[in-house]
């Protein structure tokens, strides 16, 4: 005879721990080589009073593709048509892979998005000018945004430092992730196209917190 309470009990921890799969799946960002202006940068490379055209929302709440497009050079060479990220910031910003370093000719530290002090300098090249940054060229460090509520539920807060776990055809573990928690945040993983590639990960796809 069929044990009627046993089944119920076996449905319910599956219907669990779909949930809890569910719940921890961190859906991946891939972010090619862009860039964030100050208002003082974007006039100097656009014209004065110049402002940021949207092209198409990113998953983080207020962030945006922009239409515009700038040209970064290096010592060694350059690459043409790198978007620019709005909304504008205090402090312009070169986001780039460890690949695009070699066609420039610079040797960015991969940072936290926003700590820049010795970081390499490029120059910068708009439709109407040509500006010189002393510093802000970094290799991003991979990172997850997720709300408060989604880092209390995964057992992680902000500033930790975790390992992800990579699904698909090259399947593997990511180290030195950074957590980053706050209620403005959209849970997303953010990696750059060169680590993206190695674990052929796509926009589609997700990893998850090891335990």
């Amino acid at each position: 005879m069929v044990d009627e309470e046993l089944i119920k009990l076996v449905t319910q921890r599956v219907i669990e721990k779909v949930k809890a799969y569910h719940t921890y799946k961190i859906p991946i960002g891939v972010s090619n080589r862009h860039i964030h202006v100050s208002q003082k940068d974007l006039e100097a490379l656009f014209g004065k009073g110049y402002n940021l055209t949207k092209k198409s929302d990113l998953k983080q709440p207020g962030q945006y593709a922009c239409e515009e497009t700038v040209t970064i050079r290096g010592p060694k060479g350059e690459l043409e048509r790198v978007r620019i990220l709005g909304p504008v910031r205090m402090q312009s910003q070169v986001e780039i892979s460890k690949t695009d370093s070699f066609r420039l000719g610079i040797t960015p530290p991969i940072r936290e998005s926003g700590c820049l002090s010795g970081t390499p300098g490029l120059e910068i090249i708009g439709p109407k000018g040509v500006i010189l940054l002393s510093e802000g060229a970094i290799i991003a460090l991979r990172h997850i945004h997720m709300t408060p509520r989604q880092a209390k539920v995964m057992g992680v807060w902000d500033k930790a430092v975790v390992e992800v776990e990579t699904f698909g055809e090259r399947h593997g573990i990511l180290g030195d992730v950074l957590v980053r928690v706050s209620p403005q945040f959209s849970l997303e993983m953010h990696v750059d196209v060169d680590e993206a590639n190695a674990c052929a990960l796509s926009n589609q796809d997700y990893v998850m917190i090891r335990r």
